[in-house]
């Protein structure tokens, strides 16, 4: 008896000097009503981390622009906890990440429930033997920091919540080529030291009122690596069927109108730009899954379900993660023997068209006194089937074929290009000698077209032209990046011009294609006249024109630029993307 007073008294003056951290969030213990703010985030990675010492790390991976630190949780029970370690023992990486979008916060508390009941043994029995769960509970940390009620009105719960953007208003889901933002520069960073096989993106969908309460997109499965689409298509599959199981109606496309408000418009899956992270990491013959809650299911059905994906994903990379490691490595020998090949840098959905049974609600269409538009009100008490269009069929669209030896980007440009090339991982080697004069392919734009208005920070820049054969003159420092790595595919994304997501696109060459020198009008004149003078054929062709086209034949300036650009004077660069193709494999 007097023992058990003495450690009675021992505990209650030592209480925290022996007691377990607590590791339930501020939304479990709300009832998932809540969401803690960025220091529980901060708390939780330490309390993880001394719960379980041999089994998570709490690491700093960067800073935000506001200098909050951007914190993961590295987890196994293989004792691999550093990227080497994992590599040494060939461990697959699940790389799950919450708040890109931080108003969109249920991957945060969903995950810190997944990963205690995991560690626990509660959930994914023995799934943390034979992976490595990296856990990035907020990507978007600054924009959580921005906290208040209604920062998404169409979405229910929790009671505040994060903003979208980042504090430099970036949007980081539409960051992962240009990596204009610190954070994706970061997280970048990580996912070049760690190689996750799988990376998980954790949404909350806007939209319409409708039963099914997520979606599960997987790539590569309709874009990506052939052989690797199979092993994109199980992963997917198998979660959903996981779901289903939990009473869930996943479904495998986007789950959005194809034309806004109208639920009879149905619905059409495509693959994504690689400004996102599904249309990303596919280039790396990577998966990457969205998952997207539907925003009018309640913050506690919502974090449920994505807690039960999470832990779908721990089981299926437990069972399944050797077999898709190796495919993920075949693929990328593929990828390094992509030379000459046909690569697609699009996509299309064709309009092969399926009638589906969906889930919805009576609605109503009705005109609005206010917005003038239809205005579509529908009633949850009473669930409807709709019959509603699906067209899921994806097919390559614009193809170009990879170079044979790969791109050189000349001297003057290779400042802007490099650290593009390093944030993602690309090898690339600097010419240490001046080549001199090289055969290569030009790409000159026959049309450059740039966005009226700014997008993400950039005015955006399309072209129409082709490649040609030609000789140009390169100076020591050029760069050479070889197609012959197993990030061609993202290679050639970056550096074909009429990829959606080039660099050229992004606006990181816009230069290259404003005219700088110009010829005065009276000059333009006598030029014009020493020119029909010398040449009958300009002369013919000249009428030819004025004849055929009225808008040259009305416009003073178009009429003088015929002669200006076939002066000695003209800019023979304007136009010319400074980034060459060469088929040459030796270039040093």
């Amino acid at each position: 008896m007097i023992r058990s007073a003495l450690l009675l008294a021992l505990l209650a003056a030592f209480p925290l000097a022996h007691a377990a951290p607590d590791l339930t969030t501020i939304s479990e213990r709300s009832g998932f009503l809540k969401t803690g703010r960025y220091d529980e985030v901060v708390k939780l990675c330490a309390d993880f981390q001394k719960a379980y010492p041999k089994a998570v790390r709490c690491f700093e991976f960067g800073r935000t622009p506001e200098g909050r630190p951007m914190l993961a949780l590295a987890v196994s029970r293989s004792g691999a906890l550093t990227a080497e370690q994992a590599k040494q023992r060939k461990l697959p990486v699940l790389l799950v990440q919450g708040g890109i979008h931080a108003g969109e916060i249920d991957g945060k508390d969903a995950g810190f429930l997944a990963l205690r009941e995991a560690l626990e043994g509660k959930a994914a029995k023995g799934a943390l033997d034979k992976q490595v769960l990296l856990f990035v509970p907020v990507f978007n940390v600054d924009g959580h920091e921005r906290f208040g009620q209604w920062n998404r009105p169409n979405q229910r719960g929790p009671v505040e919540m994060g903003w979208r953007v980042t504090a430099q208003n970036y949007n980081l889901n539409r960051d992962y080529v240009k990596a204009d933002a610190p954070e994706m520069q970061a997280m970048l960073a990580l996912v070049n030291q760690w190689d996750p096989l799988a990376y998980v993106d954790l949404h909350v969908t806007d939209g319409a009122k409708f039963q099914p309460d997520v979606s599960i997109q997987v790539e590569p499965v309709h874009a990506g690596d052939e052989a690797l689409k199979a092993a994109g298509t199980a992963l997917r599959d198998n979660v959903m069927a996981d779901l289903r199981k939990q009473g869930s109606d996943p479904k495998h496309f986007y789950i959005s109108f194809d034309k806004t408000d109208d639920p009879q418009s149905g619905f059409v899956d495509e693959v994504s730009t690689p400004r996102f992270s599904t249309g990303y990491f596919q280039l790396r013959n990577r998966f990457a899954m969205l998952v997207e809650t539907h925003s009018w299911k309640d913050y506690p059905t919502r974090v449920r379900i994505t807690r039960n994906t999470i832990v779908s994903l721990l089981d299926q990379v437990a069972q399944h993660g050797a077999a898709w490691t190796k495919a993920a490595a075949e693929a990328d020998a593929r990828s390094a023997a992509l030379a000459g090949k046909d690569f697609p840098l699009s996509y299309r959905t064709t309009d092969k068209t399926t009638m589906i049974e969906f889930a919805g609600y009576e609605y109503t269409r009705t005109p609005s006194d206010i917005s003038g538009a239809l205005w579509t009100r529908y009633d949850e008490s009473k669930p409807q089937k709709w019959t509603v269009p699906l067209r899921d069929e994806v097919v390559p669209d614009f193809q170009v074929k990879a170079p044979a030896g790969g791109y050189i980007v000349p001297a003057a440009w290779a400042g802007i290009v490099a650290p593009k090339l390093k944030q993602h991982g690309v090898s690339y080697r600097v010419l240490q000698a001046a080549p001199g004069k090289v055969d290569v392919e030009s790409f000159r734009a026959d049309k450059a077209r740039l966005t009226p208005n700014s997008f993400e920070g950039h005015q955006m820049l399309a072209v129409e032209g082709s490649w040609k054969p030609e000789q140009r003159e390169l100076v020591k420092g050029a760069l050479f990046v070889p197609i012959a790595q197993p990030k061609a595919r993202l290679v050639m994304t970056m550096l074909e011009p009429r990829s959606a997501d080039s660099l050229l696109a992004w606006g990181m060459f816009n230069n290259a294609f404003e005219r700088k020198e110009y010829m005065e009008e009276y000059v333009a004149e006598e030029v014009a006249r020493e020119q029909l003078a010398a040449d009958p054929a300009l002369a013919a062709a000249f009428k030819a024109k004025l004849d055929s086209d009225p808008a040259f034949a009305k416009s003073a300036h178009a009429r003088l630029d015929f002669f200006a650009r076939r002066h000695a004077s003209w800019d023979e660069r304007f136009q010319l993307y400074p980034v060459l193709r060469t088929a040459s494999v030796n270039l040093q």
